[in-house]
């Protein structure tokens, strides 16, 4: 049951603040895949606020509770204003006056990056992952033809996902449509310069969700992934250079909006 209030920017600050009930939020997360702008925004916070709780855990065996408290304070009070620079000096000082300059050794000057800040992966990543290890396979065999010609539009009729825009110098090598356990899904196979290969996947995952780029590792695969509203993505290559990954990852999503 919907309660139709209009979405105001105090249910913006509560849906970031897990504050919302169940109902409240499914009206929140409708009206931010309509507005791509507002979500972006959302999911910037979203990211500070994510950053600010990994370092609080991380640091609870040395850090004193009061100065996990004051933490937190500046994050709900700065969540609620959106100063989103200034918070995240606050913030940070906030836990070197508490912990010592032992935080500073454990999460570099003033940030925590997305691709320290690894997470168990979705189920999607694990999907995309198998595409990727797919591609592969019929990479090397001379029976398998690869369709290096794509349509993004007809790729966006055909199946509802919205792909980034590849840079110019990308050349696509495979584009196939891979069955996941979440329907139709998209994984083109790309050559960012010689000899440097990478899949992107694409898939609708049946959730709406805003989530900057985060990292995971599987074997000798990484994996940068973000979802923005309904579709999710993915980005995989054979790298021992996570953070390359991640930033090209971000340059991507970000063609997105």
């Amino acid at each position: 049951m919907t309660s139709h209030d209009p979405v105001v920017e105090a249910d913006l600050h509560a849906y970031v603040d897990d504050q919302l009930d169940v109902a409240r939020r499914i009206e929140v997360e409708a009206y931010l895949s309509e507005r791509p702008d507002v979500a972006a925004k959302v999911m910037a916070d979203l990211r500070v606020r994510d950053e600010l709780r990994l370092a609080l855990a991380g640091l609870q065996s040395a850090n004193r509770m009061e100065t996990r408290e004051a933490a937190r304070r500046l994050e709900r009070s700065f969540l609620r204003h959106r100063s989103l620079d200034v918070f995240r000096r606050a913030a940070m000082i906030a836990m070197f006056v508490g912990a010592g300059w032992m935080a500073h050794s454990a999460f570099g000057p003033l940030g925590v990056s997305e691709v320290v800040a690894s997470v168990p992966a979705p189920d999607f990543v694990h999907e995309a992952v198998k595409a990727h290890q797919t591609e592969a396979l019929r990479r090397q065999m001379s029976s398998q033809i690869q369709s290096p010609t794509y349509d993004p539009a007809d790729i966006r009729s055909a199946t509802a996902i919205v792909l980034p825009e590849l840079p110019g110098e990308w050349r696509v090598s495979d584009a196939q449509i891979f069955p996941s356990a979440f329907g139709p899904s998209v994984e083109l196979a790309v050559e960012a310069e010689e000899g440097n290969r990478m899949s992107l996947f694409a898939v609708r995952p049946g959730t709406f969700a805003v989530q900057n780029v985060l990292m995971t590792q599987q074997g000798n695969t990484n994996a940068a992934f973000w979802q923005i509203g309904e579709v999710a993505y993915a980005l995989i290559a054979e790298t021992n250079d996570a953070d390359a990954l991640a930033n090209t990852a971000r340059k991507l999503a970000r063609t997105l909006y």
